[in-house]
This record gives structure tokens, C-alpha cells and sequence, in this order.
């Protein structure tokens, strides 16, 4: 039986192009034991404003530890949340889909308000977004599928390759920037296909304040089409 798992580490109100891949999966596992990156995903995302593209950012304590992991930040300013809420309010009340969804996104952000670490607040965000967008792919975390100490001694590949053998997959779907180091023996020792997603080709969607930026969270495409969201997702999978 073809069981497909995407592995990937948990990011804030993801784009649209990572709930297309999580939809292609049976199997999604969110590797948030791997160390925690900077200036990326993790903690942060972008909404359309009339003033153009605007961060929405997650504080969190890094000072002084580079080397924990994802699992191990802990949000540093617990009013993020009413920040974020009134900044989307701000942006999209004019949106199509607004009153309709709206209340839905604040009161989502409004359930994970009180959450202490980061890899909690995304993953029910993940959770809910997937249900919203009629996602049915089952989520865990690698913890439930190895413990720590077994992945601390793998390099990435063999790292990757090894859950996703105990997730059952017959294949694993991959982000393109990984083309840079994964190593397909990891995988096919194991008889593990390897698949490489393409994000060009997602259609543009009615959207407000000027020409269309595809690279913003999803909630800017929820609260643009509403329930029409998942028609603009897309398998684009080579």
C-alpha cells in the first residue's frame, strides 16, 4: 500500500504552498527538535496591508541560546497575540470574506494566546488551518515516532529517512531547498521514494491592496476567498 509522510518543521501561520504539501501527505510529522533557526518561518509571517507586505512576529527568547531547539523556545511577550489579532483586523476588515471568517481567525489566535512555547502556538494553528481547509492528513510530532537521544546521533538525511520508515512511508516528499543536502540513500536503503515539491504555478486569487503577492499566510487567502480556499491549492509535485 503507497503511504506518502511530509516531514517539516512548524512554521507561524504558513503560506499556502506548505498546506499544499501537508495535503499530499497521509502521514505529516512536524520535526521541531531540530535546532531553532533565526529569521525564518518559525516565528513569523507575512499579511497584505495597504502599505504593502507587513511582518507579523512572534517575540521569542534567543539571546544567549542559539543552539536550542525549536521545541525549547519559549515566546518572549505575551501580548503577541492581541498585537497580531488587531493587526489582521486592521488589514483585512475590507477583505471579501471578512465577516465570515474573521471572527474564526481572531478567535484562533485568541485559543493560543496563553501558550508559553512557540512549537505549541503553531502546531494548533497548523491543526485548525488544516480542518478549516478540509485537510484530513493525520499530524505528530517526531518525538512520537523516536526519542530524542536516537535522532541527536543521525545526520539529517539518516534523521529524515528513519521517521519517515517508522511513519510507514513508501514515499517522502521533500521541500526543494532540501535538494541541496539530502542524501536519497538514506531513502532508498530503505525503499523510500523521494519526491520534490514545485511551487510555481498556484493561481492568483481576488486579493486586496494592489498587484498580487503570493509569499503571505494563508489567512490572507481564508479571508480573500473564505470557503473557496481550497480550490486555490494546488498538487504541484514533480
Amino acid at each position: 500500500m503507497s503511504r506518502t509522510v511530509v516531514i517539516t518543521q512548524s512554521n507561524y501561520i504558513p503560506w499556502r504552498g506548505y498546506f499544499d504539501m501537508l495535503r499530499l501527505a497521509d502521514q505529516v510529522v512536524l520535526l521541531d527538535s531540530v535546532q531553532y533557526t533565526r529569521r525564518d518561518w518559525r516565528n513569523r509571517n507575512k499579511i497584505k496591508t495597504p502599505q504593502g507586505a507587513s511582518w507579523l512576529s512572534i517575540s521569542v527568547e534567543v539571546k544567549g541560546r542559539y543552539n536550542e531547539s525549536i521545541d525549547q523556545i519559549r515566546i518572549a511577550d505575551m501580548t503577541w497575540a492581541q498585537n497580531h489579532r488587531r493587526a489582521i483586523s486592521l488589514a483585512y476588515r475590507r477583505a471579501p470574506h471578512f465577516g465570515a471568517q474573521g471572527q474564526w481567525v481572531d478567535d484562533l489566535l485568541a485559543r493560543v494566546a496563553y501558550e508559553t512555547r512557540l512549537t505549541d502556538v503553531n502546531e494548533t494553528l497548523i491543526r485548525a488551518i488544516c480542518e478549516k481547509l478540509k485537510i484530513g492528513t493525520s499530524i505528530c510530532r517526531c518525538t512520537d515516532l523516536l526519542s530524542l537521544e536516537t535522532m541527536a546521533g543521525m545526520d539529517p538525511s539518516e534523521r529524515l529517512a528513519a521517521l519517515a520508515e517508522r511513519a510507514g512511508a513508501t514515499r517522502y516528499i521533500s521541500g526543494p531547498a532540501a535538494k541541496a543536502y539530502l542524501d536519497h540513500e538514506a531513502f532508498n536503503k530503505r525503499g523510500i521514494e523521494v519526491g520534490w515539491m514545485d511551487y510555481s504555478g498556484y493561481p492568483p486569487y481576488p486579493q486586496l491592496w494592489g498587484d498580487f503577492e503570493p509569499a503571505v499566510s494563508i489567512l490572507d487567502l481564508i479571508l480573500n476567498t473564505g470557503d473557496d480556499a481550497t480550490h486555490y491549492l494546488e498538487k504541484t509535485i514533480s
